[in-house]
């Protein structure tokens, strides 16, 4: 028998010793998903004694912790937008920066606009969007039919009307077009996937690496796009911080003049462009 103090204690400490930063943040989450409280009012508690159930299952949780599987996967969702979303290993779990991207969107969506998400994950962006704008009709596509399966439970669980496809890129769209495009597309490149934290490499290496300088995604998007934005139409995608000249360069040569925005922490997060194209694809001189 342990008091929940003493447990908390030694459980901080074995996260320590493995690299866990703010492991006693941690320790405390993990042992309100066993007793089901909140992890501030569980300090007020920590003479209690758990029962052996509740001790076995916080020792596996904190088992996984310390192998280094990130928090949001053992507890099962991330917070979004306001909203928490489901997330496990099919799924990038949802960042901050990536709200700069929606609240853009946002700001430029109007009710009837047609919107499509590339590369949807768990739905995060693609849920924000609907959520924001009830009005818009909005399509999302992902390569793994795992990730579409999580995006489809956070759709319906966040009561939002989402039209999901298993498709790369715009391979199962067919000649469908529509005014918004939005992606945050994997970025990473061969440096940046040497250096990754062992939380980031739980996750799924589909949706970070973007090939040998990460902008593979980028360059196949730019290209195709113009087949699939109407007239006046925009192209909107989040970045790696050290990408905006290089993404930039690419909506100026196939879609038109970009515009790029910096997250929270004054890092460039967003590029944008408007179509200034016809309805056959010609782009307007």
């Amino acid at each position: 028998m342990i008091r929940i103090g003493q447990a908390v204690k030694q459980a901080k400490e074995r996260l320590e010793h493995c690299g866990v930063e703010n492991a006693a943040h941690d320790a405390w989450r993990l042992l309100a998903l066993v007793l089901r409280g909140d992890p501030l009012s569980l300090r007020l508690r920590a003479a209690e004694v758990l029962t052996d159930q509740q001790e076995s299952a916080f020792d596996k949780f904190v088992e996984r912790r310390a192998r280094r599987e990130p928090l949001q996967y053992i507890e099962g969702d991330a917070e979004f937008m306001g909203v928490r979303l489901e997330v496990n290993g099919s799924v990038l779990i949802p960042r901050q920066d990536t709200e700069t991207l929606c609240l853009e969107a946002l700001r430029l969506l109007k009710a009837g606009d047609r919107v499509l998400d590339i590369g949807t994950g768990s739905g995060a962006i693609a849920v924000a969007l609907k959520h924001g704008c009830s009005g818009a009709a909005v399509t999302a596509v992902d390569i793994s039919a795992d990730a579409l399966t999580v995006a489809k439970k956070n759709a319906e669980g966040c009561g939002t009307e989402i039209e999901f496809l298993k498709s790369d890129c715009f391979g199962a769209l067919g000649g469908r077009r529509f005014d918004m495009i939005v992606s945050n597309p994997p970025y990473l490149n061969d440096a940046e996937m040497k250096t990754l934290m062992p939380e980031v490499c739980c996750e799924p290496e589909g949706a970070l690496y973007g090939g040998t300088d990460g902008l593979d995604y980028y360059r196949r998007i730019c290209r195709e796009a113009p087949q699939h934005l109407s007239p006046g139409g925009r192209l909107l995608f989040e970045i790696g911080w050290q990408q905006k000249d290089a993404v930039s360069d690419l909506m100026r040569q196939f879609v038109g003049e970009p515009y790029a925005l910096k997250d929270l922490s004054g890092n460039w997060r967003v590029v944008c462009a408007e179509w200034r194209g016809t309805a056959e694809g010609g782009k307007k001189d």
